[in-house]
């Protein structure tokens, strides 16, 4: 069953493959640069998994910042991983405690392809979804051993390479544009957002801004329609 999974399951992850091995290695690099090396790397990715959190966890161990700090502020950077857990909870029924860990691999790139994954035939749709968490959070760690163990083989300036991870955000944006047709959560997010900014700034805007969004897309739950792919989508993930 899983074996089929996994088969399945490989080609709809190619996109995350190529991703995370670019961000997962320019963390590797940005973690050997102050003195961690592969090691350290391999289990950050194994247990942290959040790659915004882990670049955020680079300048704090420079910085040697207290752990309250660290706590909080991994926190309020990862506080979405808690609205992606709580919006799949109904298709992770069943899944018994890997269900934990399902929950626990959600990041950006996984949700976006489990929120629109489309079951190929004659494979068991939970075990689809594991196989899709297990891969990525597969080639994450990957990404990042390679970039520890290359930063300690290669002198590299990692001046700017930590926007790795904002470029796969927008790629995923774009990808996610370009598959669905109700375009609404995208302007509600934009604007809530903006307007967070402004009354808030950029450093205290952030989880009032999901709190908001969450709410904003509740009381519009009944105009969109999740799951409708565009016809480009509906064919290419219906094998």
């Amino acid at each position: 069953m899983y074996r089929r999974a996994f088969r399945a399951a490989f080609p709809d992850t190619i996109p995350v493959l190529m991703g995370y091995l670019a961000i997962g290695m320019a963390f590797g690099l940005m973690l050997e640069a102050i003195g961690y090396n592969f090691i350290w790397a391999f289990f950050m990715s194994l247990t942290i998994y959040a790659g915004s959190g882990q670049y955020l966890a680079v300048d704090l161990l420079k910085t040697g910042a207290a752990l309250g700090s660290v706590a909080l502020l991994t926190l309020i950077i990862n506080f979405r991983h808690l609205v992606y857990g709580l919006s799949m909870l109904e298709k992770f029924q069943g899944m018994g405690l890997k269900k934990i860990y399902m929950i626990g691999a959600l990041t950006d790139e996984t949700y976006a392809l489990l929120s629109s994954a489309r079951v190929p035939d004659r494979v068991e749709p939970h075990a689809y979804y594991f196989a899709i968490a297990v891969l990525d959070h597969c080639y994450w760690i990957a990404g990042s051993v390679i970039g520890s163990v290359a930063g300690a083989l290669i002198q590299f300036d990692t001046t700017g390479i930590d926007f790795a991870m904002t470029a796969l955000f927008i790629v995923i944006a774009v990808d996610q544009w370009k598959n669905y047709k109700e375009h609404l959560p995208v302007f509600l997010g934009f604007g809530i957002t903006l307007a967070a900014v402004a009354l808030l700034g950029p450093d205290a805007m952030l989880i009032p801004a999901l709190c908001a969004i969450v709410l904003a897309l509740l009381l519009v739950r009944g105009r969109l329609e999740p799951g409708e792919a565009a016809p480009e989508a509906a064919e290419k993930g219906g094998r």
